[in-house]
């Protein structure tokens, strides 16, 4: 039997109805796809809260104003000059290629930030894979800031003093 004669007889699926009256098609439930949308909101609404509010507590025990670390974008901004770092970092971390040397700084800002903390540099470990434990460890812990802080402050002129007489 040749290979043409086997073809021959092989049915046609293409005409038979059998095959073509079957619609394949994919249907996603708008309600299921809904659904995940809002659910994936308030996960992400709830992590912005608690990395804010353990910011929060970093900050203050830093002597920054416990507000900026409520401010999205500003509070990475603020993370880094804490950690000696170019607060400008934080804007580079949104360009492909580049970020990934941003990423460096901010480890290295994470770094920085546990030793004025009182952390060894073994800490850092912690920042890089585990971070919300590394924030919530550093912000309940009862550890002093330790130097001075990296972020530029608002500073009230000293008091003139007034001039003597000799």
């Amino acid at each position: 039997m040749s290979i043409i004669s086997l073809l021959a007889q092989t049915p046609d699926y293409y005409s038979d109805p059998a095959y073509t009256d079957q619609v394949y098609t994919t249907a996603v439930d708008p309600g299921a796809a809904t659904g995940a949308i809002l659910i994936g909101l308030a996960l992400a609404l709830i992590a912005y809260v608690v990395g804010s509010f353990l910011l929060s507590r970093i900050f203050k025990k830093a002597g920054v104003e416990p507000w900026k670390a409520w401010v999205p974008v500003y509070n990475n901004w603020v993370l880094l000059e804490l950690g000696g770092q170019q607060g400008f970092w934080v804007i580079l971390m949104f360009v492909p290629v580049v970020n990934f040397v941003a990423l460096i700084f901010y480890i290295i800002a994470m770094y920085n930030i546990g030793l004025k903390l009182g952390k060894s540099g073994a800490f850092v470990l912690l920042a890089i894979f585990l971070p919300l434990v590394w924030l919530i460890w550093l912000a309940f812990d009862s550890s002093k800031w330790q130097g001075a802080t990296a972020i530029h402050q608002p500073t009230t002129p000293p008091a003139p003093t007034p001039p003597t007489i000799q």
